[in-house]
């Protein structure tokens, strides 16, 4: 009796048992609810928060567009963020979720802005 969130547990698990981040190349990682979308970029060794965005920031949240269009937004935030604090490349985290609609979003927001990964 698996439910769609406890599938997506397991993907996750399976895909955190591969990717981990360190501090010069830190994990993307994605949480998407309904109605937001969350990305942080952490370093697991240490296990610090080096840069977090999402779709409740005042200057996203006042935009007009598809949650879609915000999502990349996002990920240009996150990846100017990144960009201040000296990191060029991270690996990305889709965290359980198929790489497609917001999540793709996000990830050509931060590929855009000059995030490599």
């Amino acid at each position: 009796m698996s439910t769609k969130v406890n599938r997506r547990q397991k993907i996750r698990y399976r895909i955190r048992k591969k990717v981990t981040g360190v501090a010069q190349k830190p994990r993307l990682s994605v949480f998407r609810s309904n109605s937001d979308i969350y990305v942080q970029l952490i370093d697991d060794t240490n296990g610090v928060t080096l840069a977090a965005a999402s779709s409740r920031d005042k200057d996203i949240k006042a935009q007009k567009g598809t949650k879609s269009e915000k999502s990349k937004l996002v990920g240009a935030a996150l990846a100017t963020k990144a960009k201040s604090l000296g990191i060029e490349t991270c690996i990305f985290d889709r965290g359980g979720y198929l790489y497609h609609g917001r999540v793709k979003s996000v990830a050509d927001g931060a590929r855009e802005a000059g995030l490599q990964f």
